[in-house]
């Protein structure tokens, strides 16, 4: 995985569950568990696209 695809994954997973520390504090717990949700979904489609690009890659 290039390094500005893998830093734009980390910086939005980070925002992600940074959202999901602020609604806990507003005690919003619909809202906490929509950016689970969405944190969840957004980690796992970055190990989805790393393991793509390693597979990829490794092919002679």
């Amino acid at each position: 995985m290039s390094k500005p695809l893998a830093l734009l994954f980390a910086v939005v997973g980070t925002l992600l569950l940074a959202t999901i520390s602020l609604f806990i504090a507003l005690r919003q717990p619909w809202m906490i568990l929509v950016c689970s949700i969405i944190a969840l979904g957004f980690i796992g489609y970055g190990f989805a696209v790393k393991a793509k690009i390693r597979r990829k890659n490794s092919r002679p």
